[in-house]
């Protein structure tokens, strides 16, 4: 779990190097599988998106729990996606959700979040990254009124919500930017308040013009304004 809040707090290269270790320390392929998970999620952002996608699809092959190679796959899917390679992000994508349609249980031993919800956030993100961003947006609004959002973990819905605030932003859409970064601050307040990307947001929001109350308000709190 440390590799995911090094990712998260822009230490992407101790984030590479502590779940590389971990997959190095364990010799069960499906266990080794789960850790390759932030090692791919490292790799991307390095910007090494054809490693993270090799890296995600060689420790999905020998994977027997099918939360863990779904992960694996939307990994390796938004790794093509920022690469710009948009059909192989498609298919990859297209199998994570086959695997998800798979899994009707409750089971997730590895605690992935996987599911149709998660595949439906990885398409967004994935559509927003090849420059799709109004289908991004639809994705995104659609996923959140889902059966599966609130079974997501909600580092895992607020993570998608501040994806969704710069997607938000590109369309020229400050209002709903800061509504989604308030449903962010509410869900899990450490994917606003402590990540850098979630602290640029906040600063962009603030800087384009007037802004909601509750917006103003956060912006305070985490020390941006006075």
């Amino acid at each position: 779990m440390s590799s995911f809040c090094l990712s998260k707090l822009d230490h992407p290269d101790l984030a590479w190097l502590a779940a590389d270790r971990a997959v190095a320390a364990d010799d069960d392929p499906t266990r080794t599988a789960a850790a390759t998970i932030a090692v791919a999620q490292a790799l991307r952002a390095l910007g090494h998106h054809h490693l993270a996608l090799t890296a995600a699809l060689a420790a999905a092959d020998p994977a027997d729990d099918d939360t863990v190679r779904g992960t694996l796959h939307l990994q390796a899917g938004l790794a093509a996606a920022e690469h710009g390679d948009r059909r192989n992000a498609h298919d990859l994508l297209d199998h994570a959700a086959a695997l998800a349609d798979r899994h009707t249980g409750d089971t997730d031993p590895h605690h992935t979040g996987f599911g149709a919800a998660a595949v439906q956030t990885a398409r967004s993100l994935a559509a927003h990254r090849l420059g799709d961003t109004a289908e991004a947006i639809l994705r995104h609004e659609h996923v959140i009124r889902s059966d599966g959002w609130r079974r997501l973990p909600p580092e895992h819905r607020a993570a998608h919500l501040v994806d969704a605030t710069r997607a938000y932003l590109d369309t020229g859409r400050p209002s709903r930017a800061g509504r989604a970064l308030l449903d962010a601050d509410r869900t899990a307040p450490a994917e606003v308040r402590s990540r850098p990307v979630g602290r640029t947001l906040l600063t962009e929001i603030i800087r384009g013009g007037p802004a909601a109350a509750d917006v103003a308000r956060l912006a305070t709190v985490v020390g941006l304004t006075r």
